[in-house]
């Protein structure tokens, strides 16, 4: 029973020592993180104003190959010929692969002379009837037999041309999957062709941007990669459909035969100039916090900071226009926001 007591003692020293040292831990924390509500912070400031604002709207996607397929083996047997290496630019009808055909000749070769023996026998079955020495229904056999072997042989013309697997147009050939003697079944994928002689930009565009896309419409496409370049294209597909997020996918063309120096899997940037715009309603990009969908800024008023939900429109290099939630000359803050919360007192 001692023991019992003592232990209790024990565990309940252990405790009130846990809780103390919990309690002081949130006391410091507390006096840490407390802000005076005196103190001022300090911050930069611009005043909401009327500009004209050039309307440039630039939208982001990944440049595709043009054209891009997997080769299959159309045929069963073993590889006795290799027509191209990974990497490797080839062109329309060059070999990729011959596939061992002898058996195939050997059967055309029999299949032929079947053909050739049930195109006599149709002669000859013409000739008896005109005769009348033999019944019609024999000549409609022969012809059938005729049109069997012929058949046969057609199929047979059509496996030895698919044992010459060639590229169906030209381009890249951007992985290979089999060697000399490689067992191939029908179907095996043998390699992957890319075209880049064009590509195409792909972009998602919101529903609110989408009437200034047209088919057929000239745009100006750039990339990182090469700043100082811009690239013609031509919107060739607009689709009907939006996604989740209400954008709707637009596919750009891009000629790139006389340089190939954009490639596949690139981040590219398409540019419209919708024109200038007088008396909008602007803010300095920095000036924005929240999100572009949930946009929000701190408004100087009394010399606190104000938090205002507003309404963006268009963007133009360092601006956006404002549509809602400010009037001009009212004084936004542009740097210092990480450290506010509304009703914070401010200064610059």
């Amino acid at each position: 029973m001692k023991k019992v007591i003592i232990a209790l003692v024990i565990i309940g020293a252990i405790g009130l020592t846990a809780w103390k040292l919990s309690e002081n831990k949130k006391a410091v924390e507390e006096k840490v993180y407390r802000r005076d509500p005196n103190t001022q912070v300090l911050v930069k400031t611009a005043k909401v104003t009327l500009q004209e604002l050039n309307q440039v709207q630039t939208w982001l996607g990944t440049f595709e190959p043009n054209r891009e397929i997997k080769i299959l083996s159309e045929t069963n047997g073993k590889v006795v010929k290799v027509g191209i290496s990974e990497g490797e630019r080839v062109s329309a009808g060059q070999l990729i692969a011959q596939v061992d055909s002898d058996i195939l000749q050997y059967q055309i070769l029999a299949a032929e002379a079947n053909y050739q023996e049930a195109q006599a026998d149709v002669r000859r079955y013409q000739n008896l009837t005109k005769e009348e020495a033999v019944a019609k229904i024999q000549l409609e056999k022969a012809n059938l037999s005729a049109k069997a072997a012929e058949s046969q042989l057609k199929v047979l013309q059509k496996q030895l041309k698919n044992t010459t697997i060639v590229a169906p147009f030209s381009g890249t050939i951007t992985s290979k999957t089999f060697d000399l003697g490689t067992v191939l079944a029908m179907g095996t994928p043998l390699a992957q062709l890319t075209d880049i002689s064009a590509v195409k930009l792909v972009i998602n565009v919101p529903e609110k941007d989408i009437l200034k896309f047209k088919e057929g419409q000239s745009v100006n496409v750039t990339t990182d990669v090469f700043p100082n370049q811009q690239f013609a294209g031509k919107v060739t597909m607009i689709s009907a459909k939006s996604d989740n997020a209400h954008n709707y996918p637009v596919q750009i063309l891009v000629n790139n035969s006389s340089t190939n120096l954009l490639r596949a899997g690139m981040y590219g940037s398409v540019v419209i100039d919708n024109s200038l715009k007088t008396n909008a309603l602007v803010i300095p990009r920095n000036a924005l916090v929240g999100t572009v969908k949930q946009p929000q800024v701190f408004v100087v008023e009394n010399g606190k900071a104000v938090l205002k939900n507003i309404q963006i429109g268009t963007s133009s290099n360092d601006f956006y226009e404002v549509t809602e939630g400010l009037k001009e000359g009212e004084i936004v803050i542009i740097s210092g926001q990480v450290n506010l919360e509304n009703g914070t007192l401010v200064k610059e």
